[in-house]
């Protein structure tokens, strides 16, 4: 009803008020954990569809969960990838390098050795698994959490470090946050603090790879909380409208920093429905089952070589540490999450398998970790001689003025002149210039 500002009618006095609805975390600090809400359908619950199927025709696996471990260790259902005892043992023991290597950086940063670091605890087989379906050549488009990507590509732990620490054998010579890691030869794109700018690049990647008739395809990661961002929504048109050979993953790891998955959507359906809408198939998969997250992603990669079109997966996993070196989880979970978590400790779960079928054992595994953890202790001997976050400036100040222009303009010219001569008329020593692995 019409009204003017002189003669306003209220017609909805007899209407119930409104109320907006604000998600609520399960549990919070000081109550027990509750993950109640999670359904866990045994494992051969769901079929395994051809990668050729419409994503029209896969909604239910939006809301399912592709699984192939059973909690004691038994491998079995329609997804099982059948992997060789060689396979699995050398994911078993990425994973535990990984894990080795994230625990002495999260030590070096608490040593004042570098700013920050993120572990990935917990999550491991989101990255490893991945890396080990997907062919060495196609391109990796991850976010903060995926350095197993680098781990299970057999990258030089060295060359990691250095980063982190900022040192003077940095390629990145110091220009990037610590683990923000790019590295070239391995596919593995330029990690970004921006929240999702990885998907439509690899997206756009992937559009490029198709477009000149080549065979590699793209994968990216992010977090659930990611899946808020514009990016996100972007990158599954484009894929969608051109049905580009790329995977996207969505770690939900329960946790966006200090936000719940609710808030990003989560309690209102999966995030692998998101798909959906778009016409993109989905696979929602349990992220802590290193069989299932291979299966997953070689069907997955399968589909975008045949010109299939796109694949979202949901990797349901959970973030045992806090989002960072700078953030304390106990302000805003429960103590006990992390150990009550129901779908296990993806190391654990695959040592559990392989032990059940004869291959490994207690001993054996003790070992591996000695050894990994000793690797690990050399490498960062070796990164250390290169200097650490501590020791102040560790490139030569002139460098500031490089890789940006392929050539460098003459206004930077000048003021990289005028600033070396002010240095040097100081008294400052220069910094001396080391080649990355000298």
């Amino acid at each position: 009803m019409a009204t003017t500002p002189e003669n306003p009618v209220w017609t909805g006095a007899n209407r119930p008020p409104l109320r907006l609805h604000v998600p609520q975390p399960p549990a919070r600090p000081g109550e027990a954990p509750d993950f109640s809400a999670l359904e866990i359908p045994a494992v051969d619950a769901g079929h395994r569809p051809d990668p050729e199927t419409p994503a029209a025709q896969m909604q239910g696996h939006a809301f399912g969960l592709v699984r192939v471990l059973d909690l004691d260790g038994t491998a079995s259902g329609p997804w099982d990838p059948q992997v060789s005892p060689e396979v699995a043992l050398a994911m078993l023991r990425a994973m535990a390098l990984t894990r080795a290597f994230d625990d002495r950086m999260f030590r070096a940063q608490r040593q004042g050795k570098t700013s920050f670091y993120m572990k990935s605890l917990g999550e491991e087989a989101v990255s490893i698994a991945a890396a080990f379906a997907l062919d060495d050549e196609d391109m990796l488009f991850p976010s903060y959490r995926q350095q197993g990507l680098l781990i299970a590509r057999n990258h030089d732990l060295v060359d990691m470090m250095n980063q982190i620490y900022s040192n003077r054998a940095d390629r990145m010579k110091g220009r990037q946050l610590p683990i923000m890691y790019s590295v070239k030869a391995k596919g593995f794109f330029s990690i970004s603090g921006n929240l999702a700018t990885q998907l439509p690049q690899a997206v756009g990647w992937a559009m490029a790879s198709a477009a000149r008739g080549d065979t590699r395809i793209a994968a990216a990661w992010l977090g659930e909380g990611s899946t808020a961002e514009g990016d996100f929504h972007s990158a599954c048109t484009f894929a969608s409208v051109y049905r580009a050979p790329v995977i996207l993953n969505v770690v939900n790891n329960q946790w966006a920093i200090s936000s719940f998955s609710g808030m990003a959507g989560g309690d209102e359906t999966t995030f692998a429905a998101r798909g959906l809408g778009y016409g993109i198939a989905t696979l929602r998969v349990d992220g802590n089952d290193v069989l299932a997250v291979l299966a997953a992603t070689r069907w997955a990669a399968e589909r975008a070589r045949g010109n299939h079109g796109p694949t979202m997966i949901e990797h349901v996993t959970y973030r045992a540490e806090g989002h960072s070196t700078s953030d304390d989880p106990s302000a805003y979970r429960s103590a006990g999450e992390a150990a009550a978590w129901p779908l296990g400790d993806p190391l654990t779960r695959l040592k559990d398998h392989l032990i059940k079928l004869g291959h490994w054992d207690e001993e054996r595994h003790a070992a591996m970790l000695t050894e990994v953890m000793e690797q690990v202790r050399t490498a960062q001997k070796s990164s250390e001689r290169h200097g650490i976050l501590g020791h102040g400036f560790n490139q030569p100040l002139d460098t500031m003025f490089e890789g940006v222009f392929e050539h460098m303009p003459w206004h930077l010219a000048e003021q990289e002149a005028q600033m070396l001569a002010e240095w040097r008329a100081a008294g400052l020593p220069d910094i001396k210039r080391e080649e990355p692995g000298a």
